[in-house]
């Protein structure tokens, strides 16, 4: 048989082995997603429920919230309002990635569905759910817009404004974030909740909740314009983010620039303040210093008359007399 004809054959088993190999590499290989379990699916107020999960990154800080109007495939939909935050619980954890931590079973402020939330504090953003359900508290169905509802980014992001005198001297810096999301569901988005998050460096994103007021029909599209503002003195490297639904729609750079004025103030206190202080300095010691006199007093009713010294000459007219006017001639 040609050699040509027989390659195939001899290629064939060597084929086989090489998908047999990767078939059986590819789970070992996966990343795991974060995932968190409870010891009970249902508690009451007072009660208590053991969390525990795994994939989640090494040595990482996470929160614990129990959180209402929310589902583990949907996320939270009403942010972190919907949440006991005062009650909530922070783990860190261990170098397999899993962590095992009791919480409290409060009632949130807002009825039911609940889950509990995790999500991590610092570095890398990732966030789990589980589905509790917790005895005596209300249950209502999620809004329509939750349920069947969802926005899609449709266009570039970018942060609108800039900065001015005040921002140079420390001053907030405060900017816009805008976006055109679309609504790909079969429901009307009605007054949606958004999440903006602002991430310094590596640290994790600080959320804060902020509603836009309007509905974006099924098929529609809305411009989205939110504030977003920084601490005071803030600089560096920053990172803006939109989250809706539990799920990140958009992230854009921020680079903030020193506030220079703070420095230029700050040089000109260490100037002036010793200068001022020595001026000040100069001037008690010069008035609390005792004067001395410059001439000596004389003393009353003697007159000292003048000295004629040896040799000196005499003038020609009295002291008592004005010197004779000429004539002229």
């Amino acid at each position: 048989m040609p050699p040509s004809v027989r390659l195939p054959y001899v290629s064939l088993p060597v084929l086989l082995a090489l998908l047999l190999v990767l078939a059986g590499a590819g789970p070992a290989g996966a990343v795991d997603r974060p995932a968190v379990e409870l010891s009970t699916s249902q508690a009451g107020t007072g009660g208590s429920v053991t969390v525990s999960g795994s994939g989640w990154r090494p040595r990482a800080l996470l929160t614990l919230l129990v959180c209402g109007q929310a589902e583990p495939k949907r996320g939270v939909t009403g942010g972190t309002d919907s949440c006991a935050n005062a009650d909530g619980r922070a783990v860190t954890t261990g170098a397999d990635g899993r962590f095992r931590r009791e919480l409290p079973v409060v009632e949130p402020p807002v009825p039911c569905p609940c889950v509990v939330h995790v999500a991590t504090a610092t570095g890398r953003g990732a966030e789990a759910d589980a589905a509790l359900r917790v005895a005596g508290h209300a249950v209502e169905p999620l809004p329509a817009d939750a349920a069947g509802g969802r926005l899609s980014l449709l266009a570039d992001t970018r942060l609108r404004g800039s900065g001015g005198l005040l921002t140079w001297f420390g001053s907030p810096p405060a900017r816009t974030l805008v976006v055109t999301v679309g609504n790909v569901g079969t429901s009307p988005v009605k007054n949606p909740v958004f999440q903006v998050g602002t991430a310094h460096g590596v640290f994790a994103p600080q959320w804060q909740d902020q509603r836009w007021r309007g509905t974006i029909r099924p098929g529609g599209r809305a411009r989205i314009e939110l504030p977003v503002e920084l601490g005071a003195g803030a600089h560096g490297d920053y990172t803006v983010s939109l989250k809706y639904g539990g799920k990140v729609l958009a992230e854009h750079p921020w680079g903030v620039g020193r506030p220079w004025g703070v420095t230029l103030f700050w040089v000109l206190v260490l100037l002036v303040v010793p200068a001022a202080l020595f001026r000040a300095g100069l001037a008690v010691i010069d008035h609390v210093r005792p004067r001395r006199p410059v001439h000596a007093a004389r003393p009353p009713g003697r007159l000292r008359l003048p000295v004629r010294r040896r040799g000196a000459a005499t003038p020609w007219f009295a002291p008592d007399t004005d010197p004779p006017r000429s004539t002229g001639r």
